[in-house]
C-alpha cells in the first residue's frame, strides 16, 4: 500500500450553513475521485457521510465525518462537519485537524448566519480557503449576486476563478479564468466560451491576474510591463495567495449534477496547503512554540474526536503531526501521562473501516478501545513527550432536566451519561443538588435532543427532557424568637423536650449560622448537637413554598429538660419546630439566583435584544460596540433566562450568542412569589 504523508496529502473540511448542499458535495467528490460506485441522496438516507440512524431521519448532519479519497496521486482526508449550529464542537473539531477549508455557498441562498460563523472560525484558525457557489442548477441561482454578497461581508479578497455558463435549467458548465476555457456537463467537455459569458470572463480575469500580480515581486514587474502570465505562473501564483489567504478561490457548481466538482477537485490539490506547510504548535511547561512538522521527529498526534460505538467499543480519532504511529504498539499520553496500547490502526470512510499497518506525520486515521485517551489528548514518545495545542470548544450555556422514563433506565443514567460527555465535549452533567435534578447542558435544543435520542439507540436508555427547576430560596427580614416545647406522655418513659430560639437574618450570601448561648444548664450541653441537627433538617424546607432556607443565624439561648423524659430526638424535634415558627414570625420571602449575562449580536439587534431583556427583569449594565458587535453585559433573574438560547436564535436569525454565570441571590418581587407559592402548592397537592 502507497504511503501517503506531508508531501502528497490534504487535509481540508467541509464547511457552510445548513443546507447549502455540503454532504451532497462530500458524496459528489467520493464518487468523482472513484472511491464509491454510485452516488446517493440526502433525501435517501443513503449517503457516505450521514450515515448515523439520526442524521438520516432529520437529513442533517450531526458529526464529523471521515472521507477519504485519492486525487491526481495525492491523499484528500475530506472531513465533513455539520452545518447545524448546535453542533460546532464537531466543526471545531475538524477545523483543528484541517489545513484547509472548502466552503459551501447556496446559489439561491447566498451568504447565510452559518456562512458568516465558518468563516469565522476559518479566519480565528487561519485555514486557507476555496469557496464553491453550489446548487446553480436551482432555481433562483443567480452566482453575481452571490459574490457581490460574499465581497461586501468577506471583502474584496473572494475571486471568482471560475464562471457558471447558464443557470438553473440552462446550467451547462464552467469558464476557467486562468486558461479562458469552457468545460460542459459533468465529464467536462471542451467547448467554446459562449458569447453571454465573455464579457463577465474578461472583466474577472482582468482583476484575478492583478490580484495574483501582488503576490510576487517578479509577477507584478511583469504585469506592470504589459506582459502576459503563462498558465504556470498563474497556477504557482494561485497557490501561493491561497495559501497566504490573499486570495480566496470562488468556483462554480452543482453537486447534485456532478457538474464543477472535477474542476474543485483540482482547486483542492493545486490550491490548499500541504501538511508540510503549516507549523506545529507545540506546547511546554514555559511556552507556546511553532515547530516545522516532519515524519523523522518524535510522534506527536492530537485526539481530536471520541466516539462511543455500542458495538466497537470506544473509538478515538487522530491527527499525526509528527513522527510515525503504528498499529500494536505503545505510545505516551502526555495530558494523562501513562501509556496508552495501541491496537489496529484504521483509516475510516463514513462508517466503513479499512485496516493500515502505520500512519505516518499529516495523515488521519482511528484506533478503537483506549481506556485512558479523550478529546484533545496528545499522544507521543515516552522518551520526548510533547502536549500539542489543544481543541477550544464552545461552553454549554442551554440546559435540561434529565428524568429517566424507568426504574431500568434510572440503573443506566449515569453511565450513559458519562459515555456521551466523553464523547462530546459540548456536553456536560451535573446534579443540582438545591432542586435534585440532574442537568444535561449543551449548545443548543437540537443538540440535547439528538443527544437523548442518542442514548436511547446507543445505550437503551430512555429519558424525559424537561425545563429545570429554578433553585430558589428562603429567608426572613426581622429578627425573630420562637419558643417551642415537645412533650408527650404515653406511659412509661415519656418525651420532653424545650428550645426557646432566636433568628437573625444575613447578609446575602451568609449561608446558615447556628450558635449555642444557653448559660447555666437549662439545657444540658449533650443535648445541644441535637438542636442543632432539628434546626440543620428544619430549614431544608422553608414556610412559605418549602425551598431551603439561607442567610439566617439561629440562637439557642434557652430551654428546659426533663432528668427522666428528655433524649436527644426529643430536643431535635423541638429544634426543627421551634425553628419553623421563627421562620413564620420572621417576614419570610423568596430569594432567586440572578445571573450575569453577556450576550455578543451585530450592532444592527442591539435595540431589540435589549428590550427584550428589559422585559425579562434584566438590569443592562453596560455595552461595548466594536467593529459592527455589540456585547451587552447585563444582570437576569434565572427563571426569565431558561430557554434564552431559543430566543436569541430567534431574534438574531442565528447570529447572538451569550454566556452565562451565578451572581448572587435577591429577593422576588411579591407579585412573581404568590404565583410561586401557588404553584408549589399545586404541585403538592398533585402528589
Amino acid at each position: 500500500m502507497e504511503q501517503y504523508g506531508l508531501e502528497n496529502i490534504r487535509n481540508l473540511v467541509l464547511l457552510s450553513h445548513c443546507g447549502a448542499g455540503k454532504t451532497s458535495l462530500s458524496e459528489a467528490i467520493l464518487f468523482t475521485a472513484g472511491a464509491i460506485s454510485r452516488l446517493c441522496k440526502v433525501d435517501d438516507g443513503a449517503t457516505t457521510s450521514d450515515y448515523d440512524p439520526e442524521e438520516a431521519k432529520r437529513k442533517i448532519s450531526i458529526n464529523l465525518t471521515m472521507l477519504p479519497c485519492y486525487w491526481q496521486g495525492a491523499k484528500i482526508n475530506l472531513i465533513d462537519a455539520p452545518g447545524y449550529s448546535d453542533f460546532v464542537g464537531e466543526v471545531k473539531s475538524a477545523i483543528r485537524v484541517s489545513e484547509g477549508a472548502v466552503i459551501v455557498v447556496c446559489a439561491a441562498s447566498g451568504v447565510e448566519v452559518g456562512t458568516e460563523q465558518v468563516w469565522a472560525y476559518s479566519e480565528e484558525a487561519n485555514l486557507s480557503r476555496i469557496i464553491l457557489v453550489n446548487k446553480m442548477d436551482r432555481e433562483n441561482a443567480n452566482f453575481y449576486r452571490t459574490v457581490d454578497e460574499l465581497q461586501t461581508r468577506f471583502g474584496s479578497r473572494c475571486l471568482p476563478v471560475q464562471l457558471p455558463i447558464g443557470s438553473h435549467h440552462d446550467f451547462q458548465g464552467i469558464v476557467d479564468l486562468l486558461s479562458m476555457k469552457a468545460y460542459i456537463g459533468s465529464k467536462a467537455e471542451e467547448a467554446e466560451i459562449p458569447q453571454s459569458v465573455q464579457t463577465q470572463a474578461d472583466s474577472f480575469r482582468e482583476k484575478l491576474i492583478e490580484a495574483i500580480a501582488e503576490v510576487d515581486d517578479r509577477l507584478i514587474e511583469k504585469y506592470l510591463g504589459g506582459e502576459e502570465f503563462s498558465l504556470e505562473e498563474l497556477s504557482d501564483g494561485l497557490r501561493q495567495a491561497t495559501i497566504s489567504n490573499r486570495i480566496v478561490p470562488i468556483l462554480a457548481g452543482s453537486a447534485l449534477q456532478n457538474v464543477g466538482v472535477n474542476w474543485l477537485m483540482d482547486a483542492i490539490y493545486n490550491y490548499l496547503p500541504l501538511p508540510k506547510e503549516r507549523e506545529v504548535i507545540i506546547a511546554d511547561d514555559s511556552a507556546k512554540q511553532a515547530v516545522e512538522p516532519s515524519q523523522d521527529a518524535p510522534l506527536a498526534a492530537l485526539v481530536f474526536k471520541t466516539s462511543a460505538d455500542p458495538y466497537v467499543g470506544k473509538l478515538t480519532y487522530f491527527r499525526v503531526y509528527n513522527g510515525v504511529i503504528d498499529s500494536n504498539s505503545q505510545v505516551w499520553n502526555a495530558i494523562q501521562g501513562e501509556i496508552e496500547r495501541i491496537g489496529q490502526l484504521f483509516v475510516l470512510r463514513g462508517k466503513t473501516q479499512e485496516a493500515v499497518s502505520q500512519l505516518s506525520a499529516g495523515d488521519i486515521g482511528a484506533v478503537a478501545k483506549l481506556s485512558l485517551t479523550s478529546t484533545g489528548d496528545t499522544l507521543c514518545s515516552r522518551d520526548k513527550p510533547v502536549r500539542i495545542k489543544p481543541i477550544l470548544f464552545p461552553e454549554p450555556v442551554f440546559n435540561a432536566a434529565v428524568y429517566p422514563k424507568t426504574k431500568a433506565d434510572l440503573d443506566k443514567l449515569g453511565g450513559a451519561l458519562s459515555r456521551l460527555s466523553e464523547e462530546d465535549p459540548t456536553l456536560r452533567v451535573h446534579r443540582e443538588a438545591d432542586t435534585s435534578e440532574t442537568i444535561l447542558s449543551g449548545i443548543g435544543e437540537t443538540h440535547l435532543e439528538v443527544t437523548a435520542e442518542k442514548m436511547m439507540r446507543k445505550f437503551g436508555v430512555g429519558v424525559e427532557l424537561e425545563i429545570p427547576k429554578v433553585p430558589y430560596k428562603e429567608t426572613i427580614t426581622v429578627p425573630a424568637k420562637a419558643e417551642y416545647k415537645h412533650k408527650k406522655q404515653t406511659g412509661g418513659h415519656g418525651q420532653f423536650g424545650h428550645v426557646l430560639l432566636e433568628l437573625e437574618p444575613l447578609p446575602r450570601g451568609s449561608g446558615h449560622e447556628f450558635v449555642n448561648k444557653v448559660v447555666g444548664g437549662r439545657i444540658p450541653r449533650n443535648y445541644i448537637p441535637a438542636v442543632e441537627k432539628g434546626v440543620n433538617e428544619a430549614i431544608q424546607e422553608g414556610v412559605l413554598a418549602r425551598y431551603p432556607v439561607v442567610d439566617i443565624r439561629t440562637k439557642v439561648y434557652d430551654g428546659s429538660f426533663h432528668p427522666v423524659d428528655s433524649s436527644d430526638i426529643c430536643f431535635k424535634i423541638a429544634g426543627a419546630g421551634a425553628l419553623k415558627k421563627g421562620l413564620s414570625q420572621g417576614q419570610p420571602i423568596l430569594l432567586e439566583p440572578i445571573m450575569n449575562i453577556r450576550v455578543t449580536v451585530p450592532e444592527d439587534f442591539t435595540g431589540e435584544i435589549v428590550g427584550d431583556l428589559n422585559t425579562k427583569r434584566a438590569r443592562v449594565q453596560g455595552m461595548n460596540p466594536e467593529d459592527g458587535i455589540n456585547v451587552i453585559e447585563a444582570q437576569v433573574p434565572l427563571a426569565e433566562v431558561l430557554r434564552y438560547a431559543i430566543d436569541l436564535k430567534s431574534t438574531t436569525q442565528g447570529r447572538g450568542s451569550y454566556t452565562m454565570e451565578f451572581s448572587h441571590y435577591e429577593e422576588v418581587p411579591t407579585h412573581i412569589t404568590q404565583k410561586i407559592i401557588a404553584e408549589r402548592q399545586a404541585e403538592k397537592a398533585s402528589l
